[in-house]
């Protein structure tokens, strides 16, 4: 069943959490984890797992970690919003760069 959440969610992160979902099967199958073992390991329902990788927003996000560590992929979601490859982070800095540098006046103390 959908929620009023899932439905409002954004077409850009209902597509991200599809291709998580889909790229979390493939990395199980190519580890060769059935999805009984992964749900036991995860400490989850086959139902959830289903979810998790149909990439279902109303999994929760630890889930998902879980999962990664599971698959030994920690690292990927940690980088999710890494601040070094926020491209328009970044940029607004830049844009709040001073257009003059003026040196600091010295007291006279």
């Amino acid at each position: 069943m959908k929620t009023l959440a899932t439905n409002a969610l954004p077409r850009a992160a209902r597509q991200a959490l599809a291709k998580l979902g889909a790229d979390i099967v493939v990395a199980r199958k190519k580890r060769r984890i059935s999805t009984v073992s992964m749900a036991e390991r995860a400490f989850i329902s086959r139902g959830t797992l289903y979810k998790v990788e149909r990439g279902d927003p109303s999994v929760s996000i630890g889930i998902y970690a879980t999962i990664l560590v599971i698959l030994g992929l920690p690292d990927r979601l940690a980088q999710a919003a890494d601040r070094r490859d926020d491209t328009l982070g970044l940029d607004i800095d830049e844009d709040r760069l001073p257009r003059k540098v003026r040196p600091r006046r010295r007291s006279r103390s």
